[in-house]
């Protein structure tokens, strides 16, 4: 059996929300381990809460590494599911799924700049895409993170919360978010409907 959208079954625990926020878009995503399921869908998106190195190991125990990053179909990942999508994360010396180039790192430690950075910060968007259909520069998103990517030739869009840091990234196919789209209100909602509109 296809389905439009599959969330994968990697036990992040933001994947309820996700699939609310879905829902409210009138969307089912079919949540799912299934290697045949995720490379037939049409959309897949990445959750996932917690460290780099769990997070690659549930997707090494269910076989899904190489599954991932085979996919064709635009591939959303959500805040940590954005960071397993580079090739690597400081959180563990964690070798990552490597679809997008680059090294997640911990934010630096400043004076007066508390981590994890947690709450509502601007995305500036670095580049036009059809992704920001209807989203504008200076938008705010909700953010929940201790580690972040550097910014790059495959920065969409980017934060800022002592250095600066990727916000939303592409290459090819594989797209990620750092923020939580499902809690950032009517911007999250339009960037997943934009998403699913690939």
């Amino acid at each position: 059996m296809s389905y439009e959208v599959v969330l994968v079954d990697a036990g992040g625990s933001n994947i309820g929300s996700v699939r609310y926020a879905l829902e409210r878009l009138g969307v089912h995503a079919e949540l799912t381990s299934d290697a045949g399921a995720i490379r037939a869908a049409r959309h897949v998106i990445l959750p996932g809460v917690g460290a780099a190195a769990p997070g690659m190991r549930r997707l090494r125990e269910a076989g899904l590494v190489e599954v991932i990053r085979g996919l064709t179909q635009p591939v959303l990942g959500v805040c940590l599911g954005m960071q397993l999508l580079f090739e690597a994360s400081e959180e563990g010396d964690t070798a990552c799924l490597g679809a997008i180039p680059g090294t997640v790192k911990h934010f630096p430690q400043y004076r007066n700049v508390r981590i994890p950075h947690m709450g509502w910060n601007a995305l500036r968007l670095e580049r036009e895409h059809v992704l920001f259909d209807g989203i504008r520069d200076g938008a705010h998103a909700y953010f929940v993170h201790s580690y972040a990517a550097p910014t790059g030739d495959d920065t969409l869009a980017s934060a800022e919360h002592g250095d600066r840091f990727t916000a939303v990234v592409q290459r090819g196919n594989f797209y990620g978010m750092q923020f939580h789209p499902e809690r950032s209100g009517a911007v999250g909602a339009r960037l997943l409907a934009n998403f699913l509109a690939l």
